[in-house]
């Protein structure tokens, strides 16, 4: 499980990611790349991790669920996850 320090480090710069997303677009649009320079970095889209959504893990993660693999597994198995069941064949 990640440190608290992480996962809030990320959600600090989802939020700054969202607050400038619309400035991004209209500098870049514009060419203006001086202006961009001096947003803040945690602004960029390309310095967010994906992180599982329950324990913060950055490795083994599964987009389409929003999962790392071991929390995947574990709601799998328990059958928390609908439409999801072990392959047996």
């Amino acid at each position: 499980m990640a440190k608290e320090s992480v996962k809030a480090r990320q959600r600090k710069r989802e939020a700054l990611v969202a607050k400038f997303a619309e400035k991004r677009a209209a500098l870049k649009e514009a060419g203006d790349y001086a202006a961009l320079d001096k947003l803040p970095k945690n602004a960029s889209p390309v310095r967010l991790k994906n992180r599982c959504q329950l324990t913060g893990r950055p490795k083994g993660y599964m987009r389409y669920f929003g999962l790392s693999r071991v929390i995947f597994r574990d709601m799998a198995l328990n059958g928390k996850i609908p439409g999801v069941k072990k392959a047996s064949w």
